[in-house]
């Protein structure tokens, strides 16, 4: 068998990971157009990603932040972006690296991207966490938990949606 020298899956990651960059540039220069909005689930102990100690406590190692309707000074970087969200009513300043993306999504047109290998091994099949950070329109409800196999827990994203 012949020894991949090209490294195709690296590529395709990369290339993956340039959709999301060029989704959250457009974002940050244009705002969110129509229904379109993002999931975006980010390893929370990736070298370089800043959340406060509060947040990095309660999701030690992933989390979820929505970027639809309250968020601030969304910034771009080539191997990061930075964004303000409210958290029980605190703004806090989030920087996420890229390479610590584990899904990206846009539910308005039914997107998804997951990452492989942002994902730590014992990470690997663990849910994300969804936090209500960029919602404001709707009242705040808390995420409903359902059960999942060996203490697991799964978080449904529905409770953030309008209704």
């Amino acid at each position: 068998m012949a020894k991949d020298l090209l490294r195709y899956d690296k590529m395709i990651e990369s290339a993956m990971r340039g959709v999301v960059r060029q989704a959250i540039s457009d974002a940050a220069r244009h705002g969110l157009p129509g229904a379109h909005h993002f999931y975006i689930s980010f390893r929370t102990d990736h070298p370089g990603t800043v959340v406060p100690d509060y947040l990095k406590s309660r999701y030690p190692q992933e989390m979820t932040i929505v970027l639809q309707y309250q968020f601030w000074g969304l910034d771009v970087e080539e191997e990061s972006f930075s964004v303000t969200l409210s958290f029980n009513n605190a703004h806090e300043r989030l920087t996420v690296p890229f390479q610590a993306v584990t899904v990206f999504a846009d539910p308005a047109v039914k997107f998804t991207l997951p990452f492989q290998s942002a994902q730590a091994p014992a990470a690997q099949g663990q849910p994300a966490q969804a936090e209500p950070a960029a919602k404001t329109d709707a009242p705040a409800a808390p995420a409903t938990e359902e059960p999942a196999a060996e203490g697991s827990k799964v978080v449904t994203l529905d409770a953030f949606r309008k209704k």
